[in-house]
């Protein structure tokens, strides 16, 4: 198999990382993005030198593009034309619309957690349910929150003899940095129960019952997680700690060691160099695994404009039949995306 062509819809906060996280993938060739307008991501991808080529999705002007001097390759069927796989990075909504284009061109695609689950054949998890993805057309991934709640529960279910019933609370952040869309605020906002992330777990693991709590804090930088489990049988401390630290793309880490909360989760990815202060992994504070009861309890901290990379990758491998074991598939992903056990 030669190597698998991609293309990225919306160049937005995820679609830029997919496709920095294509690009370091050794067995995938990143064709180009697709967009509607010179927004400050395409502006900025311009000024870098354009290491992706720019197609135009239907609507888009493309004198607006002319003017500011940045290069059109072509249309987005022009893109279609070109790759075996999209990664689809819309607003939500618009991936239903492209998925009319991706079913006419024979093209296969993978959706973000904006879109409904019906647009496509399976709701994917690289670590939770990786075969069921095997050779489909059209996956959806979890949102982040849910991509990262599920890694820490499918390690815990695997590991620890099973997970019977769990309870979140999430710390939500209201927007991205450098959003507005949400306004200015001074308040914390309540959703009604259960929180669409416990009903997403029990899709993606319907052994398992599940229900949480939503809370909307005016912070960009990451959300976090509180979880309670009940397993088949009584998982410890110990226990829970040594799977969380096996798992790559858990980050076990501890307050006194300067890891106050999400910002310093933050600062941390900026002080290693990571592009845009992105982490791939979830942190998981160890001071916050606790028995109580039968129950663990612990709390995790979701890098919300990255997380779901890893699992996106881990999609087009299923997909296209690259590897067809969970533990093959997201081994190479994580050996070129640099995730590594700790």
């Amino acid at each position: 198999m030669g190597k698998i062509k991609v293309g990225i819809a919306g160049y937005g906060a995820i679609g830029q990382r997919l496709a920095d996280g294509v690009v370091l993938q050794k067995d995938m060739e990143m064709i180009g993005v697709a967009d509607l307008a010179p927004t400050l991501a395409i502006r900025a991808l311009y000024e870098k030198g354009m290491p992706y080529d720019l197609y135009l999705v239907a609507g888009a002007d493309k004198s607006k593009f002319d003017t500011l001097g940045i290069p059109v390759k072509g249309s987005f069927e022009d893109l279609l034309d070109k790759v075996d796989i999209m990664l689809d990075s819309s607003p939500g909504g618009v991936g239903a619309e492209n998925k009319e284009l991706y079913e006419k061109k024979n093209v296969k695609a993978i959706f973000q957690g904006g879109e409904k689950n019906d647009v496509a054949n399976v709701f994917f998890h690289g670590y939770a349910n990786y075969e069921k993805g095997i050779g489909k057309d059209y996956l959806k991934l979890t949102s982040c929150n849910t991509t990262g709640l599920i890694r820490s529960v499918d390690c815990l279910d695997r590991e620890c003899g099973g997970i019977e019933k769990v309870a979140i609370t999430i710390i939500r952040r209201v927007a991205d940095p450098g959003d507005y869309h949400r306004g200015l605020t001074n308040a914390l906002q309540i959703d009604k129960v259960p929180s669409h992330q416990a009903l997403d777990l029990m899709t993606i693991m319907p052994h398992i019952e599940a229900t949480g709590i939503l809370v909307h804090t005016p912070v960009t930088h990451g959300h976090i997680i509180t979880v309670t489990a009940t397993g088949k049988q009584k998982i410890t401390k110990d226990m829970a700690l040594k799977v969380f630290m096996k798992h790559p793309r858990i980050r076990v880490v501890r307050i006194d060691d300067g890891f106050l909360g999400n910002a310093s989760f933050f600062k941390y990815a900026r002080d290693l160099g990571n592009p845009r202060g992105d982490m791939y992994e979830i942190g998981l504070w160890e001071d916050s695994v606790v028995e109580t009861g039968n129950d663990i309890m612990y709390a995790i901290n979701i890098p919300q404009e990255s997380v779901t990379i890893p699992e996106t990758i881990d999609g087009i491998r299923a997909a296209m039949k690259m590897q067809t074991t969970r533990e093959e598939g997201t081994n190479e992903t994580n050996k070129y995306l640099g995730i590594k056990n700790r």
